[in-house]
């Protein structure tokens, strides 16, 4: 397909989705939310009272932070996802000019409280009533307009915006050094060239011909919708202090024998542990960090960090412990899209602290998720090794579904100490034997496995793959999925968000299932089994199955050696996913998608729910 034709494709399914939004917003959630005595209304509906407030509050708060208009269009740079205001003046208009005014939501936030007793200086900030009103910050805008153009008698604003591409490229030479070479590319993202235009219904046809001629945009980048740009900006509403209407809180699961009073070392040493994050906590991980910064025996620590949160106790640790003298090691991504900025402050920050930074890797990212700490003991240098597929970040651990692996077996520490030589030297890494390591032998064993299965099932029969993954797109992968089907093997996956194989084509994919669960927590762990004629094999770690993971990225997956850890994750996380038929929606050989429904007298399960009810459940397998 040529360019043209893949945006002529995208197109035909983003314009009914566009579609689909809007009648959610204005036909589900609006009134969703009235029910519940919040109620998103529209300036010209409320009552003169209401209207007077809001115009006091439009006056003495919002409009002394309002930029002055733009007038030349021609020359105006709209910001990257921002909501602006098209203002057309009449007496202006009629002399071909136009106005672009943009809506301050970083100050007040897209949706404005409508006062219950009148105007006060503090009204964004009363205590909330059981019944709120609210209005869009640009419609309360567009209602004053009088105000900011005092000598026109009629004035218009029709909303609009702009997505600028956020591609960077980043320019090296031999003298270059990397972390200064993207950050003086970033400083390029923010005027990235237009690559779509979202506009209000309610605009007339010329005023988009007005826009897309400055933006440069063809017709077929541009969106018409009858609902609120930028959904995103809705994220506001969970902020309502409505704790009735919101997911019921839970402790996270620390088991007894990770408990705070115990040394994680010695445990960690005596047995292997899998945590499942969120219904597993974090907690684990941070004090396994803290307690290595504080450990004299502790000699080195390694970790790979993708996205961080503010305030992060994983860095704070890993400050401490280089300040203790011990040797810390970081490999950093720089190139985390959307991360960068805060990738290179943290390279800075860890460098100040006496942490070795690595992050010079311009051809490739570093997606890996692995730990490994260097301790001392009676009996020699012993390894204590983390691999997961979640990122070390406090926040996300608490809302990303996340599969971690502990160990201080020696061969998985041995090769994952290598594997740390490699990323921070650039050696050229041998063939480990217990870690599959992209881009150089992932791939190629993930595909010999599945010709393994194969084999298996033409020699013996039973042969069955199970893939819990985020996206399924490399081609020879799904080629060879579509092989093992057409040899009888039973294949189920569970793939969140891209999947290009297509499950249930006569003669092809008759075998394969493929259901995706979307719901609580955004699911995000990656499990690969393998039935293996009986010699179960389960991988976990952090790739998916794409292109650019498997060839353009460094990614871990590695086998579960631990028998009893191994039936844990089948048993108490794949299985249960697979069988989930509330949150479960099932993959079409047309690439449409079904809500999966229970059959008659089968037992509701919605995975993530039994999660929680059961979390950590999988720990009592072991030993």
């Amino acid at each position: 397909m040529t360019p043209y034709d893949q945006i002529e494709a995208t197109r035909r399914e983003i314009v009914p989705l566009v579609k689909k939004h809007a009648e959610c917003w204005k036909d589900e959630l609006v009134p969703a939310l009235a029910r519940e005595d919040i109620h998103i209304r529209k300036v010209d509906e409320l009552t003169n009272e209401q209207k007077c407030a809001l115009r006091e509050f439009f006056r003495d708060i919002i409009l002394p932070t309002l930029k002055t208009p733009v007038q030349d269009l021609a020359r105006t740079f709209i910001d990257n996802l921002h909501v602006n205001l098209l203002v057309v003046a009449e007496r202006a208009a009629a002399q071909g000019s136009y106005y672009v005014l943009g809506v301050p939501a970083d100050q007040f936030g897209r949706l404005i409280k409508i006062p219950k007793h009148g105007y006060n200086a503090t009204i964004q900030n009363e205590t909330e009533p059981h019944e709120i009103e609210l209005v869009f910050l640009e419609d309360l805008i567009a209602y004053n307009m009088d105000l900011l153009f005092p000598n026109e008698e009629k004035v218009n604003a029709y909303p609009f915006r702009i997505t600028r591409n956020a591609d960077i490229d980043i320019i090296m030479d031999e003298s270059s050094d990397f972390l200064v070479a993207v950050n003086n590319s970033l400083q390029k993202r923010k005027r990235g060239f237009a690559s779509r235009l979202e506009f209000d219904k309610s605009m007339p046809d010329g005023l988009r011909e007005i826009l897309a001629n400055m933006a440069g945009l063809p017709s077929y980048l541009l969106y018409e919708s009858d609902g609120p740009l930028g959904f995103v900006d809705l994220w506001q509403l969970l902020e309502l202090k409505r704790p009735d209407l919101k997911d019921k809180t839970f402790l996270p699961c620390i088991s007894p024998i990770l408990t705070r009073d115990k040394s994680l070392f010695e445990t960690i040493r005596k047995r292997d542990i899998v945590l499942y994050h969120p219904y597993d906590s974090f907690e684990v991980i941070i004090n396994l960090l803290r307690e290595a910064a504080e450990d004299q025996n502790v000699l080195e620590i390694y970790i790979t960090l993708y996205r961080m949160d503010a305030n992060s106790p994983i860095v704070d640790a890993l400050m401490e412990a280089a300040k203790r003298g011990k040797k810390v090691t970081a490999i950093i991504e720089l190139k985390a899209k959307f991360d960068e900025d805060n990738n290179i402050k943290l390279a800075w920050r860890l460098t100040a602290a006496g942490v070795q930074t690595v992050y010079n890797f311009p051809n490739f990212k570093v997606h890996a998720k692995l730990c490994l700490i260097v301790r001392r003991e009676q009996t020699g240098i012993v390894r204590y090794s983390h691999i997961g597929s979640g990122n070390y970040n406090a926040v996300t651990t608490k809302i990303y579904g996340d599969i971690g692996y502990l160990t201080a077996r020696p061969e998985i520490g041995a090769e994952l100490s290598e594997l740390f030589n490699v990323l921070m030297h650039g050696l050229q890494e041998e063939d480990f034997k217990h870690l599959l390591v992209a881009p150089r032998t992932l791939k190629t064993e993930i595909l010999r496995r599945i010709e393994r299965e194969i084999a298996s099932h033409r020699k013996s029969g039973g042969g069955y793959l199970a893939f819990k993954l985020n996206n399924l797109e490399e081609t020879d992968v799904i080629k060879a999925l579509y092989k093992a089907s057409m040899a009888s093997v039973k294949i189920d996956l569970n793939v969140r968000a891209l999947c290009c194989l297509r499950p249930g084509l006569e003669g092809v994919s008759d075998n394969i299932s493929v259901i995706s669960i979307v719901g609580r927590f955004l699911e995000h762990a990656r499990i690969y089994y393998f039935r293996n004629g009986g010699e179960d094999e389960v991988l976990i770690g952090s790739a998916d199955m794409m292109f650019r993971n498997l060839n353009e990225r460094v990614e871990v997956l590695f086998s579960v050696p631990d028998p009893s850890i191994k039936r844990a994750i089948l048993e108490d996380m794949l299985e249960i996913h697979l069988r989930d038929n509330v949150k479960a929606r099932r993959l079409l050989p047309d690439g449409t998608y079904v809500r999966v429904t229970p059959e008659e007298g089968k037992k509701r399960i919605n995975s993530q729910s039994w999660l929680i009810e059961n979390r950590g459940i999988w720990h009592e397998h072991a030993p």
